[in-house]
């Protein structure tokens, strides 16, 4: 990248990949990427090649979360720097065969943009997740899809955390973007869903050909929601849950909670109210993948970035 009279000049983006089944039994981008490696004719742009791919094959044959580990988590530098060998997990393995085919991760050769599909239980709609605040190509891309999709609402979830290090199958790329679509059962194909994650990839797509065709896409302020913290569920001293969602919270993703707001309700009807130091807005309620990772919600924090003027150099 390089910058020019207030104008960030980017290469074009020529090798675009989409990634579904980075979680085997999400199964909205299973299909669509299925669909697409039969035909991929709905996903091609003019001088861009884009590669619709299977992360964890064995996951979708088994239609699981993953095999050994998730490979959602896998791509750490100790990973893919790792000797290779059967001996290593089957998702950590992957991981390195991923970072080879569409990195290596942080090197000039790597992919320009990875999407990577995911679908949630939690009541998030399409939510377009960010992995760094200062990706101008990637904020100029979301706001063009909000504009795109409106009225209907995107939401933008921004991972930069300095504790929270995701490590993600989609950060091989120049520039990672995550789709998060729901809710949806784990195992189920939804149509509603389907369609909604299948025109944000439109929108998507578009933006990169008419941003490698040399249309130069001015300032512009994006609204984000910044990851703060992760909430547990209550546990006694064994470590077992004892109490759920409250009622008033569940599928409110993106809304606000209040310092004295419901939080959670025990298993004999006791309130566990929010306390917090000020207004935050939970996503990822009551996601079913999250039990294991002892997380009932995310919370976060409302933010507006600035993009700066992009085009190609």
């Amino acid at each position: 990248m390089t910058s020019s009279t207030n104008v960030s000049c980017f290469h074009g983006a020529r090798r675009v990949a989409i990634f579904g089944g980075t979680h085997g039994n999400e199964m909205s981008g299973v299909t669509l990427v299925n669909l697409w490696i039969q035909n991929g004719k709905e996903i091609q742009r003019k001088g861009v090649e884009t590669k619709p791919f299977i992360t964890n094959p064995r996951a979708v044959e088994k239609c699981t979360r993953y095999v050994d580990t998730d490979l959602n988590r896998a791509f750490t530098t100790e990973n893919l720097s790792a000797p290779s060998g059967d001996d290593l997990p089957y998702e950590v393995q992957r991981a390195q065969q991923i970072n080879e085919i569409f990195g290596p991760k942080g090197s000039p050769e790597a992919y320009d943009v990875i999407f990577d599909l995911h679908n949630t239980t939690s009541n998030m709609g399409c939510t377009l997740i960010l992995e760094s605040s200062k990706d101008h190509f990637n904020l100029q891309m979301m706001h063009y899809i909000k504009k795109a999709i409106a009225p209907d609402s995107c939401p933008v979830l921004l991972t930069e955390h300095p504790l929270l290090k995701y490590s993600t199958s989609r950060s091989v790329a120049k520039h990672p973007i995550g789709l998060e679509v729901g809710p949806q059962p784990q195992g189920v194909l939804r149509s509603n869903i389907f369609e909604s994650m299948r025109v944000v990839l439109k929108h998507a797509l578009d933006f990169i050909e008419l941003f490698n065709e040399g249309l130069e896409f001015p300032p512009c302020t994006v609204d984000v929601f910044r990851v703060s913290e992760k909430m547990d569920y209550p546990r006694d001293t064994n470590g077992n849950i004892i109490a759920m969602v409250h009622p008033n919270l569940q599928d409110c993703d993106w809304e606000p909670l209040n310092p004295g707001d419901p939080m959670f309700q025990t298993f004999d009807g006791t309130t566990i109210r929010y306390e917090g130091a000020g207004t935050v807005y939970p996503t990822f309620i009551n996601e079913a993948a999250y039990y294991e990772k002892q997380q009932a919600f995310v919370t976060t924090r409302r933010e507006t970035l600035a993009a700066g003027a992009i085009k190609k150099a």
